[in-house]
């Protein structure tokens, strides 16, 4: 975990409720669509996802945040970038320090401080 947990805190509470309407417009920025693994609740997540082929990667810098385990227990998830939906399949997530040259770029760059959410687009 990269950001302290108050940190955390207000991003959920304030920041990203303004950022969802116009998240799937911004540069960088997807929505994730997952339900939570007890309730079957549809949840949406702002993320920041980058694709490379058939690899999407998301630095984990909250760490093994609910959204994470969620997708991990279901072991699929839609994510929402501009115009574009994907599905995801085989989520995995890679520890801190481990790089891997079918990571994106900005991926292997942050891959050495925090832990890298890994999934196959089908």
């Amino acid at each position: 975990m990269l950001f302290p947990p108050w940190l955390e805190r207000f991003q959920i509470r304030y920041i990203n409720p303004m950022l969802k309407p116009v998240a799937r417009y911004l540069p960088g920025t997807a929505i994730i669509k997952h339900r939570g693994r007890k309730s079957g609740t549809p949840y949406e997540t702002i993320v920041t996802a980058y694709r490379k082929g058939p690899l999407l990667a998301i630095a984990l810098a909250h760490g093994k945040t609910n959204w994470v385990k969620n997708v991990l227990a279901a072991g699929e998830a839609e994510v929402q970038f501009l115009r574009t939906t994907v599905h995801l399949t085989n989520p995995r997530v890679l520890p801190a320090g481990t790089a891997s040259a079918e990571l994106p770029l900005m991926a292997r760059l942050q891959a050495p401080r925090v832990g890298i959410f890994v999934a196959d687009i089908s």
